[in-house]
């Protein structure tokens, strides 16, 4: 699990979280005091689902997968996480147990404030109000165009989607991901990501996967993935320039 204790995070010029970055200093200098830097480690979990939000996370590097599991214990995706927003940012709508599970499925770092911290300055700042709506339109935009992606494209188009959604997260073409781990995501089995992974080789859009790491050739996976990767790409950026 994250590590905690570490000094208390000052705002730099390049602070590397969007919604944070995005803050005028007064109203982030709000939730300063109460901000620690911590590891966000590899499948580490940050939160479960049934349990109550403690922390808000701001991620400045890394990802987080957050994970939708059905009463047979099988599981998928719902939607990623990386410097452009937070988890847990939705608990100020109102107390509730956590719908998902949160996993870091690429390491980084991220800035932590416990929830009823970030409850309290939200009530004081317009300007965190209108971060928590960015993140929210973004949100539901990664649910929505999921949902309708999951339903209506194949699976090889979906997985090419995510591995591309990772890259951009990471800013690397080598992704920290298992076959394992894909097979959680995308809701499908093993052998299912196995076969996947032989096809999207042979098309050159992964160049090689082993051990947990997968290359990809960003240029030729993205002939491969479906409209719905470039498609969310367009509409957040757009959420964030409004």
């Amino acid at each position: 699990m994250p590590r905690s204790g570490l000094p208390a995070v000052t705002r730099p010029g390049g602070i590397s979280n969007r919604l944070l970055a995005a803050l005028p200093a007064a109203e982030f200098d709000l939730l300063a005091p109460e901000l620690v830097t911590v590891a966000l480690d590899h499948d580490a979990v940050l939160a479960r689902a049934g349990d109550q939000i403690e922390h808000v996370f701001f991620p400045h590097s890394g990802t987080i997968s957050l994970m939708f599991e059905m009463a047979n214990g099988q599981t998928v995706a719902t939607a990623a996480v990386g410097r452009e927003g937070a988890v847990g940012l939705l608990s100020v709508l109102g107390p509730s147990p956590s719908a998902a599970t949160a996993v870091v499925r690429a390491a980084g770092t991220a800035s932590r404030i416990p929830a009823s911290r970030f409850h309290a300055a939200f009530n004081r700042s317009p300007a965190i109000w209108h971060a928590v709506q960015i993140h929210t339109r973004a949100m539901l935009m990664q649910f929505q165009l999921g949902a309708a992606c999951n339903a209506l494209h194949p699976v090889e188009a979906r997985m090419a989607r995510w591995l591309l959604h990772f890259r951009e997260h990471i800013e690397h073409d080598t992704l920290p991901l298992t076959q394992e781990a894909l097979s959680q995501m995308l809701g499908v089995r093993r052998t299912t990501v196995t076969l996947l992974m032989r096809n999207l080789r042979a098309a050159g859009g992964i160049r090689s996967d082993r051990r947990g790491q997968i290359e990809i050739d960003r240029s030729r996976l993205a002939e491969m993935a479906c409209e719905c990767h470039s498609t969310m790409r367009l509409e957040i950026d757009e959420i964030f320039l409004k």
